[in-house]
């Protein structure tokens, strides 16, 4: 059994604030860090090996990292969040496209880990109960 698959398993599938927050910090761990590149210690993740794929994988990339904005939507989280959580999904996407300079994209610019980051921030604000030790 994988770490990842473990890490799955135990996953809680309430909608309760603590069980969004290990959710999401699972599936931005499983998109954009999962694996570390040999040589030169860099992390990547589904994202980036699912962009390689023409069209279909940037757009199985686009709606997972779509799944976050859902979750956060689903925390209550304000208009302006969820636009810019969005932005940062449809530029990755959009970059996506463009062949070769896309690939490189998804390996530079983490949408999934900057929305996890607006994500927390209103955790730590407005349910302060979930906030975890290590991230």
């Amino acid at each position: 059994m994988t770490p990842n698959a473990a890490l799955f398993d135990q996953l809680p599938i309430g909608r309760d604030p603590a069980s969004v927050r290990r959710r999401v910090e699972a599936l931005e761990k499983l998109l954009e860090r999962s694996f570390t590149m040999p040589g030169v210690n860099r992390q990547f993740g589904l994202d980036f090996l699912i962009g390689l794929v023409p069209v279909v994988g940037d757009v199985l990339a686009a709606a997972m990292g779509t799944w976050l904005v859902w979750e956060a939507r689903n925390l209550g989280m304000s208009k302006f969040q969820i636009a810019r959580m969005m932005g940062n999904v449809g530029f990755d996407a959009v970059l996506g496209i463009v062949p070769f300079v896309g690939d490189a994209a998804d390996f530079f610019f983490r949408s999934n880990t900057r929305n996890l980051r607006i994500i927390h921030r209103h955790l730590d604000k407005h349910h302060p109960g979930t906030v975890t030790i290590d991230r």
